[in-house]
This record gives structure tokens, sequence and C-alpha cells, in this order.
């Protein structure tokens, strides 16, 4: 499986889009930049020393000479994209005019030249809502993200801001001059939070980490993360200590420091995580920095944990951000559970261990997401609807669904047994998955509700493939698993699909038919699933203190079963008045 997901990285490495002129490096970046007009190519450093920053030149004797100059039409593409990369990594050529680019002041021939900050940032509301609010206050800097996503030409959101005076003032005026709320977000780090009141967005405000901002930025994680700019200026010049924009250009994440992760291990976790959500790729070096600092991985706070792993799962490459949380060595530390499940083989019904299994449920469970039609039938738009609403932690059902898919089969180590034929089974793991589920969560420090939705996912994954060979499918069959599967009954049909689509091996439950006769019982299942969902279990016709008197008897557990049965009969079409409703209780009370 691990083959697997560096061919996944690889595959991300060559994608089409890396190769257009702002994504491209070293000496053809800065002619592309030079052909578009929005930069001028600095002369190639003599072979020896570097002409800026004192580092070795060594590159191959060939290409210092000016190859570009001797060779001509594809074979001279072809060298170059070979030499540019070897085993997944940049030469030192590129590391090089990088060096330039880091002296290059703001303004000058370079990447920084077509990078308009100031416009990009105000075309963001927040932007515009924050500078007005601490006009005439004390000196602040955008930093972080947004200066990021600004270079990176993406779109602009949320804030982080650096004041130099009190964080929670700051945070207040900007509440105050929006209609918001803001509030602590963060005691150990002396952060707060300042809302927009429709929360399409907010100011995370943190008080200067040193004496200035230029120590400020010396204890950010991140290059690209350590670009500042002034608020009552935007205009000014980006500080930019740790050649952070270029890097941006370049789409490299590269820690500031050899400390980073060491300051703060979450930042191993942060790393895999962003670089998948920007489609950066990581600095050799700092993954060789994540891998001596991997042991401390799990140490941040579980809510940190958390809030990292959520936008993880929710982001738009989760696999790639968990190959790379595994290529960093963190995987052992922040979800030892998922680790655990490689090398854990299973029966001839599946070819992948748990592991790579579970990886893939995940990549069927998005290729699910993209193709609702397909899976969905007409129910697709309701279904997109149930998967976008918020459910907890600042996660949606959709978000959940996927942290689901990571979770669903940690169970399988601890209940696999082996028969003296070799034949493999895993009684019960959805039971010990789900008190697993529930330990991990509370290690998470995640809500409840979050913590019952992966627990009820997880314990009722396998329900319906168990189904898929009653064909057809009575009413009365349906009723039970929608309220054996309630609350998440659509939810986990949806997981089960992407579980069935992930058992490829040669064993019967995955042959074609059976496969196919799951996505029918699937599409079949869902508009009831979703009507549950939407209007609750069916209403019996009598209310039970009713039925009671017209049974003479007392409330109590009999009561109980006889009102479960007449909702099952309503559900079936069985019962639609009290009177029916009171003669099938007749029969089954005595029975």
């Amino acid at each position: 499986m691990e083959r697997g997901l560096r061919a996944h990285l690889a595959r991300a490495r060559a994608h089409p889009r890396r190769r257009a002129p702002d994504r491209l490096r070293g000496r053809r970046a800065a002619r592309a930049l030079e052909q578009r007009g929005r930069a001028r190519r600095r002369p190639a450093p003599a072979r020896g020393r570097h002409d800026l920053d004192g580092q070795r030149d060594h590159r191959p004797r060939g290409r210092a000479r000016g190859r570009a100059r001797r060779r001509r039409g594809a074979d001279r593409l072809a060298g170059r994209r070979a030499d540019r990369r070897r085993g997944g990594r940049r030469t030192a050529g590129d590391d090089q005019l990088r060096g330039h680019l880091r002296h290059l002041p703001a303004g000058a021939a370079g990447v920084r030249a077509h990078v308009n900050l100031s416009e990009r940032l105000l075309d963001a509301p927040s932007v515009r809502a924050v500078r007005d609010a601490l006009a005439g206050g004390e000196e602040a800097w955008i930093v972080g993200g947004a200066v990021r996503d600004a270079a990176g030409e993406r779109s602009v959101t949320d804030l982080d801001l650096a004041v130099a005076g009190d964080e929670a003032t700051a945070a207040r005026r900007i509440a105050r001059a929006v209609g918001g709320p803001a509030f602590e977000l963060s005691a150990e780090f002396g952060t707060w939070r300042a809302l927009a009141p429709d929360r399409s967005w907010h100011a995370d405000v943190s008080r200067l980490r040193g004496p200035g901002i230029e120590a400020d930025l010396e204890g950010r994680d991140f290059t690209v993360n350590a670009i500042a700019l002034p608020l009552a200026d935007l205009d000014a010049a980006p500080l930019d200590p740790h050649g952070g924009l270029a890097d941006a250009a370049d789409r490299v994440l590269r820690t500031v420091s050899e400390r980073s992760f060491g300051d703060d291990p979450l930042r191993l976790l942060r790393a895999a995580r962003l670089a998948a959500e920007l489609d950066y790729e990581l600095d050799p070096e700092t993954i060789a920095l994540g891998r001596r600092a991997a042991s401390q991985a799990g140490e941040p706070a579980g809510e940190r944990q958390l809030a990292e792993l959520r936008l993880l799962v929710a982001g738009p490459d989760p696999l790639r951000a968990l190959a790379l949380l595994d290529e960093l060595g963190a995987t052992e530390g922040v979800l030892p559970e998922l680790a655990a499940l490689r090398g854990v083989e299973q029966n001839p019904n599946h070819h992948l261990d748990v592991h790579g299994h579970t990886l893939e449920v995940l990549a069927n469970l998005l290729a699910v997401e993209r193709d609702l039609d397909r899976y969905a039938g007409d129910s697709a738009p309701e279904v997109a609807a149930l998967l976008a609403e918020p459910l907890a932690d600042e996660l949606t059902r959709g978000g959940a669904l996927r942290f689901a898919a990571v979770l669903h089969d940690v169970g399988k180590p601890a209940t696999r047994r082996e028969r003296e034929d070799g034949f493999v089974s895993f009684v019960g793991h959805d039971r010990v998955g789900a008190a697993m589920v529930a330990e991990i969560c509370a290690r998470l420090r995640a809500s409840r509700a979050l913590a019952r939705q992966l627990e009820l996912l997880t314990v009722h994954h396998l329900h319906l493939g168990f189904m898929a060979a009653e064909r057809p499918l009575g009413r009365r069959r349906l009723y039970d698993y929608l309220r054996l599967t309630a609350p998440v009954a659509a939810d986990v049909t949806l997981l089960t699909v992407a579980d069935r689509l992930a058992a490829r091996g040669g064993g019967p439950t995955a042959s074609p038919e059976m496969v196919e006769a799951h996505l029918k019982l699937a599409r079949e299942v869902l508009p009831a699933a979703l009507a549950w969902h939407r209007d609750g279990p069916p209403r019996g016709p009598i209310r039970g203190d009713e039925l009671a008197r017209a049974l003479g008897i007392e409330p109590g557990p009999e009561l109980g079963r006889l009102l479960a049965e007449i909702e099952a009969a309503v559900f079936t079409g069985e019962v639609e008045t009290a009177e029916q409703a009171i003669r099938l209780a007749e029969r089954l009370f005595d029975e």
C-alpha cells in the first residue's frame, strides 16, 4: 500500500498544472516570468560559490556552463525536467535561485513583481472590516495564511493578526465594529477570535511573540506563513525575512527554522494538511526534520489535534494528506489506531490489508461524493444537502462521514481470527471498533455529538451488506434497518457503498454480481432513509395511553413493544387507523 501512496504522490507531482509558467522552478521559472513580462532573469551564478548566499554550487558541470545554450528542442526540455527532479527532489540549482529571490527587495524583478498583495487583500470583506475597526489603534500586522493566499492568487477569507498591544482588546474592537462576538481561542498561545455576525469570516488576533514583528515571524511554522504586511499600510513592502513569497511561488512548504517542529509538534500534522490543501510539496529538509520530531506528534492537546484533523479530512485531498503524514512518520503519534492497521491481512473477499482497504474506502467515498447521480440516483440533490449539513466541531455530516471512513475498521486487529483452513474473520469488529472510536474521540476531546456520529457510523457499517442478498427488499426489513441505524441511516448507507467497492478480492461477497446488488440496494434505501431523517419515524394513529386503556394494560415494556409493532405496520402500510392499530395490538398481545 505504501508503494501505492508513493505512486499517488508521484502522480500529483506530475500533474500538467505543475508545468504552467507560474508553477515552474529554477531557470525555467525565471524565463517563463520574463516571457510574461513580469520578471527579468538574473544572471546565473558562477560555478564554485553562490554570489549572494555563499552556498557551494553543486550543479552538474554541463548545467553550470550553460547547457541551455548548447541543447535545443525536445531533448533539452526533457533533460532539464530530468535534472530538475531526481527521486522527487529538487536539485541544488533550485535552491540557489531561491536564494536570489530571498534577497530581492520588495517590488524588484522576480516573483514578487507580479504579486499585488494589497489589491487582493482588499478584495476580502474581512480585511476591509478589520482595517477600519483598528484604524488609529496600536500597530497590527496581517500575517500567516491571508498573505500566503493573496500571494498565491487564492481567495482570502479569514485573517491572522499580530498586534503590538493587547490581543483581547483588539479582538473586542473588531467584534464591536462588525457586530459579531469575540472570545478567547487559546489561552496557551494568547489568541482571541472575532467573528463576523454571519460567521462568514473570522479574525484570529495574537500578541506579538517577541519584541517586534521580526521576532514574531522567526517563531512561525512555515516560511509561507512568515510574511507580514502592516494593516495600516497594505501598500507597503511585505516583510518576508525567510523567503516565503519565493516558496509560495514555488509551491513549497518549508519550515522557518530547524526548531519549528520541536517548538510545536502540531506542525507535523499541519504540514501534511497544508501541503495537501494548498497543493504544495514538502521541502526535503522539512521532511527530514519532521521525521526526527515524529515521536512528539501525539504531544499537543487533543482539541488542537482535532482542529487539524477535521481540516484534513474535510480538505480537498485527504488521501494525500494522510500519505504525507505517513511520510513524516507522524501517523503513529496522531492516529496510532490507523497505523496499527498496516500488515493486517484479510480474507479472500479483500485484495488489500486493512490499512490499504481503509484508504481505498476513503478514496471510494470521495468518488461517491463526486458522482452522487450514479450512486444515489434521484436522491442525489437531497444527499448533497444532507452531507452539507453542519454537525459538530466545525464539521459537516459529510466531513464526519469521511472521518468515519478512516476509523471504521480500527477494531479489526483486536478481533482477527484465523481458522485452521486459513480463513480470516473479524467477528465483532464493528462493536469493538465503535468502542475504540469513543476512546479516540475522548482523546481528541471531540464533542459528544461528533463522537456519537462516528460511533454509530462504525457500529452500523456492516448491516446493509448483510441485506444485499435479500431480494426483493421487503418493507418490514427496510423498516428494521432504518430503525436500527437512525439517526445515521442515510450516511452509513453511503459508507457501506464505499466499503463494498473497496473489497475486490476473489471471495463470493466481492463478486461483480454482489457489488451491483449492493449498489442497487443502496439506491433503494436512500429515499426512505432521507425521508426518515427529514420527517422522523412514522407516527402511529394511536397514543400509548389510548392503547393502554383499549387493552386494559398498564404502561410498561409490553406496551412499548406493541407501539413499536404498530409503528412498523404504519411504515409497511398495514395500519392506517386507530381501529386497525388496536386490532393488531390485540392479536399480538394474545400471542
